[in-house]
């Protein structure tokens, strides 16, 4: 029978009645190996818009590591080495013989076909980017009911030249005669191309089909699971302790913070810093939105000029990154002691901080297997060592369109879990050069006309975020009335995503980006400039430091 697909982007309703499946069988996961490239979070994110859940794992992980994970299947990566070279990731060959389903991509493909006796070799026939496929035979569990000629997107230099024994070849190229093959008996598969890219026609189905129909792992992972089991996680964390939830208002802490409080209750009180770096309305937003829709106990400090002054003279990204980690977690310490001394009665010392960490976050600070320190998170590289609190992080694991599926589930209103992302160090990375009161003003004043534009275009849900970036240390000649000005650029950075690790420009109407430019130029004091960024995500990021 053939799978049902799931359109990308999108999980199942959440299962209910007799057909929920056993809450054990959930924590089974598919393991995705990393062999050092990005596209394994991504891989990661295809399995679960199958309705499976995945965990990343390293390639160092040996057969006893995974039999104890006791998976429902194995997908190795793709990885920017050759299978030759000295110091490639190497992975253990006995995980071929668990008896677990395992499918490979790419490097994943040429790990797994070296290891079993086939030969990779360096041809000559190098393929990247678009490449047509044919299928050859009916394609297997793998390939089948799909068109014999396609397009995939390659990314490799060595190619499968003979498949191992026992192996049926499913697909070829022109330049690649093994571009993907089959053991059913083994449950082993593998494809030379990156299903998991857009680019790939039937990339989606590919990863359906060994999931669904080569393993045959049911499709019954979705946000409500995800609760029940962060739920019982929490629990079993925080125990009967107390917590904090470090509050922003964004959408990752928002539903951080909603699902702490569905595991503990009253034993959460969420702190909310106003630093100084928010933009326009979102403290308004924080104490009477979230407040009316969770029913959570909100503290609000004012910690401005505390911010302001720790930032004094910094230029630097990454110290103001650290810097405004830091102070956040002394502003939380300060709250916490606070809080202690009017709960004097129990005396119960608050020991957990929730932060809504998420996959992207953790990947770009460095902290997958093989993967660069882009730039350090303010939940992931910021943070102080001599950090007083145990962190909770209930979203570690997800990308972003899972925590709004997640926040809607748990009833958070469309104004909170459809916001569009905004960084935990606020307009204070959006301000290139010095954080100054006087910038944060000028930024925060563009900044709110770019969003009112936006909402006025009907544009807010064709775009994943639009950041505004005050470009400080540089100036540029302008005229203004009769007279000459000598003011700040102001950057434009609409892009489109899934899920942050890649982006592109977003296409902006012209009209609607000659309403922003004649506002911001004409209302905001100190800018005669506004310039649109068109790179993509890579090779730049979406924000600017």
């Amino acid at each position: 029978m053939k799978p049902r697909r799931q359109p990308r982007n999108q999980w199942r309703p959440p299962i209910s009645g007799t057909d929920t499946p056993n809450h054990d069988d959930l924590t089974r996961p598919v393991l995705v190996v990393d062999f050092g490239a990005q596209y394994a979070q991504l891989i990661a994110r295809r399995v679960r818009e199958a309705s499976v859940y995945s965990e990343i794992v390293p390639h160092s992980i040996s057969a006893d590591e995974v039999a104890a994970k006791n998976p429902v299947g194995i997908v190795l990566s793709g990885g920017p080495s050759s299978v030759y070279e000295e110091g490639a990731p190497e992975f253990d060959p006995a995980i071929f013989d668990l008896g677990i389903p395992v499918m490979g991509i790419c490097y994943g493909f040429q790990v797994m076909a070296k290891a079993l006796g086939g030969e990779v070799a360096k041809t000559g026939a190098r393929e990247y980017g678009s490449t047509d496929m044919a299928v050859d035979g009916q394609g297997g569990s793998l390939l089948g009911e799909q068109p014999t000629e396609q397009t995939v997107w390659m990314s490799h230099g060595d190619s499968v030249v003979q498949a191992p024994e026992g192996f049926d070849v499913l697909a070829s190229t022109s330049s690649t005669p093994v571009a993907a093959f089959a053991n059913p008996d083994r449950g082993l598969y593998g494809v030379q191309w990156h299903p998991e890219v857009r680019h790939t026609q039937y990339g989606q189905t590919v990863i359906e089909n060994f999931l669904h129909r080569a393993a045959g792992i049911p499709a019954d992972w979705n946000p409500g699971n995800v609760i029940a089991d962060q739920v019982a996680a929490i629990q079993a964390q925080v125990g009967d302790g107390k917590v904090i939830c470090a509050l922003s208002g964004g959408v990752d802490s928002a539903v951080a913070g909603a699902l702490v409080h569905k595991a503990v209750g009253d034993q959460l009180v969420c702190v909310f810093v106003d630093h100084g770096l928010l933009r326009e309305g979102e403290r308004r937003q924080v104490e009477e939105d979230y407040v009316a829709s969770t029913g959570v106990r909100l503290v609000t400090i004012d910690a401005r000029e505390q911010f302001l002054t720790a930032l004094a003279g910094v230029s630097d990204p990454e110290q103001k990154r650290k810097i405004i980690g830091r102070e956040f977690i002394r502003t939380f310490e300060k709250a916490q002691a606070d809080l202690v001394a009017e709960a004097a009665a129990d005396g119960d010392p608050i020991r957990f901080l929730v932060q809504g960490t998420l996959y992207p976050d953790v990947v770009e600070s460095g902290g997958g297997s093989g993967t660069a320190n882009i730039k350090s998170h303010h939940n992931v590289g910021g943070l102080p060592e001599d950090l007083q609190f145990e962190l909770v992080e209930p979203l570690r694991a997800l990308f972003k369109d899972e925590v709004r599926a997640i926040g809607r589930e748990l009833g958070l209103p469309e104004q909170i879990v459809g916001r569009q992302p905004f960084p935990g160090p606020g307009l204070g990375i959006r301000i290139v050069g010095e954080v100054t009161a006087e910038r944060l003003d000028l930024l925060r004043h563009a900044d709110a006309i770019v969003r009112a534009e936006l909402t006025a275009a009907g544009l807010d849900s064709e775009i994943w975020q639009c950041p505004v970036v005050l470009l400080a240390d540089v100036r540029s000649v302008g005229v203004q009335g009769d007279g000459r000005t000598y003011g700040h650029p102001i950057v434009l950075r609409p892009v489109s995503s899934e899920d942050a690790m890649t982006a592109d420009w977003t296409r902006l109407p012209y009209d609607v980006l000659a309403r922003i430019s004649n506002r911001i130029t004409n209302e905001v004091t100190g800018v005669n400039r506004v310039v649109l960024d068109v790179t993509s995500k890579p090779p730049g990021t979406i924000e600017w430091e």
